[in-house]
């Protein structure tokens, strides 16, 4: 039996904002955007090639041995490119803050590329939740 990721929620404040944010500025395809009950809304969106999706939710209550959490509090999401700079270039264009591309060095944190699997940028929605992008040699079927 395969277990897989497919969903992940993001704490945000505002709906409507944080689908903007994903679905025209990060350009993440929005699934749905749906009422469930009265004051109960769910909006899911997926980054481009994923098979896992993002949940933004209002005023759904928790699940039985879980919490929601605060707006803001999530990072360390972390999503693979297979080219680090055209990835940092499109989301500048649609106008996200992203980081430059940094890499692990023998100092920590350095400027540029660095070899396979250790190129970064990141960036963070409307209420601060981190993201971090980081370039694969190759597409995850070619894996």
């Amino acid at each position: 039996m395969n277990w897989t990721l497919e969903v992940v929620p993001v704490p945000v404040t505002d709906l409507d904002r944080a689908k903007e944010f994903y679905g025209e500025k990060c350009g993440f395809k929005v699934d749905l955007d749906q009422e469930v009950a009265p004051g109960m809304r769910i909006i899911q969106l997926t980054p481009p090639g994923s098979r896992c999706s993002i949940a933004l939710l209002q005023g759904m209550p928790s699940f039985p041995g879980t919490r929601n959490m605060a707006p803001g509090t999530l990072h360390g999401l972390q999503i693979c490119v297979t080219d680090i700079e055209a990835a940092r270039t499109e989301l500048v264009t649609r106008g996200v803050d992203a980081s430059p591309i940094r890499h692990v060095g023998a100092t920590g944190w350095e400027d540029g590329k660095g070899d396979t699997w250790n190129s970064f940028l990141s960036f963070t929605d409307p209420d601060g939740n981190g993201w971090v992008v980081q370039e694969a040699p190759s597409e995850l079927s070619e894996r």
